[in-house]
């Protein structure tokens, strides 16, 4: 199916953008720290995935991905995946690291 990579993501996002709301950890009303703790991670495994793409060392299957591929080969599912990956990983962090300190309050 050739949207299951964005479907995977959408599902990751589901999975942990309801701690936001429900838990109030405030991870996404802080963008500019957001954006600042996610980019060199996704620059940094960007360049690598450019480097193995250009190598021939890592393809992706069109028949799972949208199409939309950019400069150096990457599709815009991988350079997602580098964003929202981290996203979904400091939400929940985030929430876990608030619910044990409201724990440790009583």
């Amino acid at each position: 199916m050739q949207w299951t990579y964005l479907l995977v993501l959408a599902g990751c996002l589901a999975g942990a953008l309801w701690l936001e709301p429900l838990l109030k950890v405030g991870v996404l009303r802080q963008v500019r720290r957001l954006a600042l703790t996610v980019t060199p991670i996704a620059a940094a495994f960007v360049g690598w995935d450019l480097l193995a793409i250009h190598a021939g060392h890592w393809t992706f299957d069109p028949r799972q991905i949208a199409g939309i591929i950019l400069p150096g080969g990457l599709p815009l599912e991988e350079l997602l995946f580098f964003l929202v990956v981290p996203v979904c990983a400091i939400l929940g962090f985030e929430a876990t690291r608030q619910t044990l300190q409201r724990w440790s309050r009583r």
